[in-house]
């Protein structure tokens, strides 16, 4: 590893720990990209850099979502009920993806990134919120667990902590506010991180081509870069939500994951812009 590898890390982790508290996801769409170019500069096959990026995003959600949560647990606007019951069922789902993730071909599960990446952004870009004395939350744990387990299975599956997909459906199916979406998204992610990550381990255990220091497919000095940057910057991104108003994240939010798609799928590659 190089030091402009470690310093492009340290800065990918300032961005995912902010963007994290802010926006209630776990950073890892903007994690992966980063990661899967280090690793295939160091010399790691495409196939192998992207479960990497995978696995090592599980284990930097984590800490990072407990840092966001702390924050927003503050405020009082965690919605723990729906956080408990969606987050033991992104759990086992998140373990199922991991596992599904480790025997698809590394060029599928990029496209698949951009797509849901992509959709999700679409999504929230063009939802018109309604009034807010017309918005009330679903309070259906059958609901939830509906919700949850497909979430937990696709975002364990593409290395991501969940938050991607669970603010969208807890604003749009569960018609919870934008505020509270965020800070229970970062609860939820407690759980799938632990899913996910112990499913990339398991399953990379003895995987060829691993660089050193990998348990499974968890690089950990990469991990160390990108979480001792971005856990403390959870809290300042935590911090700034609660200052902007629930229209203004969902724009940042959707123009955020539209990007990142579009990345991830190549098309920036493709017109040749250093983007």
């Amino acid at each position: 590893m190089t030091t402009a590898h470690i310093i492009i890390l340290l800065a990918t982790g300032l961005g995912a720990g902010f963007t994290s508290g802010l926006l209630g996801v776990g950073g890892a769409f903007i994690m992966t990209p980063v990661q899967t170019a280090v690793f295939i500069s160091m010399g790691v096959p495409a196939d192998i850099a992207i479960k990497l990026a995978f696995g090592t995003s599980m284990m930097v959600v984590l800490p990072t979502a407990i840092s966001g949560v702390w924050r927003h647990g503050k405020k009082g606007i965690v919605w723990w009920k729906a956080a408990v019951v969606m987050g033991c069922c992104t759990l086992a789902g998140a373990f199922g993806g991991a596992t599904l993730s480790t025997h698809l071909p590394g060029a599928v599960l990029s496209i698949v990134f951009g797509v849901v990446v992509l959709a999700s952004g679409i999504r929230m870009l063009f939802f018109n919120e309604l009034p807010q004395v017309e918005l009330e939350p679903k309070n259906n744990p059958w609901l939830w667990a509906a919700w949850a387990i497909p979430i937990g299975v696709i975002t364990g599956m593409l290395g991501l902590g969940g938050g991607i997909l669970a603010v969208p459906v807890m604003v749009l199916a569960l018609k919870s506010k934008m505020h509270t979406a965020v800070a229970t998204s970062l609860a939820v992610m407690l759980f799938t991180s632990i899913g996910g990550l112990t499913g990339y381990i398991v399953n990379g255990l003895g995987a060829p081509n691993l660089p050193a220091y990998s348990i499974g497919y968890v690089n950990l000095p990469v991990w160390f870069l990108l979480a001792v940057t971005s856990i403390g910057m959870a809290q300042i991104g935590a911090a700034t939500t609660h200052r902007l108003p629930a229209k203004h994240l969902r724009y940042i939010f959707a123009v955020v994951m539209f990007y990142i798609g579009l990345r991830m799928l190549g098309l920036f590659e493709w017109l040749g812009w250093p983007i």
